[in-house]
């Protein structure tokens, strides 16, 4: 099992702090955001780590995160060149996840738990994908699951009348045949590669399973959401209960 962490992306919604820095290394608690990520990955039992960020923001990354050593690890790099969505950036790690399962983590999600348990849930699974489930007051701002009582019948990317107010968090578990999924997707409405279209094919052949998140989940995304991801990471000492 290999680790994706996706931190890309302009980071619109948190400007002016964005214009400083990637947004990935804001600091959230008492650490920059990117740390989170890194420390659910390990929890997990995953010690190889793709970490795909922007050409502006690659040196300060390394430079922040180094080798590895320090969380117990191992990293590699990779450039996303141009902002093509979530899809498209999960592509440039074909090489480095070869024919191992992955787990894809973006890298604004916050969680008061580790993700352990949805792993070793996934690797019983033995093929297809796994996603995490979170219910939320505000739907229309999430892809969003409509279900029945065993399985996900369809995504809806940020729908005007959700089915449902059960949010997909950034947590995405895949089997090596995501990448031949990816290259058969279209660009979206807003141009991009949307990571929904993927799990949709998923459960369009039946390989889709969930989890319900346990505990808190923030998408630290917006002011509102960044704020609650201090508060709760501070509250933590940055570390993850179990």
């Amino acid at each position: 099992m290999k680790g994706i962490i996706l931190a890309g992306g302009k980071g619109t919604r948190l400007y002016p702090l964005t214009k400083v820095t990637n947004k990935h290394l804001l600091p959230v608690g008492k650490e920059p955001m990117i740390f989170h990520p890194i420390k659910q990955l390990v929890s997990a039992g995953i010690s190889q780590i793709l970490i795909v960020t922007s050409t502006d923001h690659m040196g300060e990354l390394v430079k922040v995160l180094g080798s590895g050593k320090e969380f117990g690890c191992e990293f590699t790099f990779k450039v996303q060149e141009e902002a093509k969505g979530i899809a498209h950036a999960l592509s440039l790690a074909e090489n480095f996840a070869g024919d191992d399962n992955i787990v894809v983590f973006l890298g604004d999600n916050v969680f008061e738990y580790s993700i352990a348990p949805y792993v070793k849930n996934f690797e019983k699974q033995q093929s297809g994908a796994r996603i995490l489930l979170k219910k939320v007051n505000d739907p229309e701002r999430f892809g969003i699951a409509a279900m029945d009582e065993k399985h996900i019948l369809e995504i809806e990317e940020k729908p005007h009348s959700p089915k449902t107010d059960f949010a997909v968090v950034g947590v995405y578990m895949y089997n090596y045949m995501v990448f031949d999924i990816i290259r058969t997707l279209k660009p979206s409405d807003r141009g991009e590669y949307e990571i929904t279209s993927v799990n949709n094919v998923y459960i369009k052949n039946q390989q889709l399973k969930y989890d319900i998140v346990r505990g808190r989940w923030v998408d630290s995304g917006t002011f509102e959401s960044y704020f609650e991801a201090n508060e709760l990471l501070y509250q933590l000492n940055n570390e993850i209960k179990t």
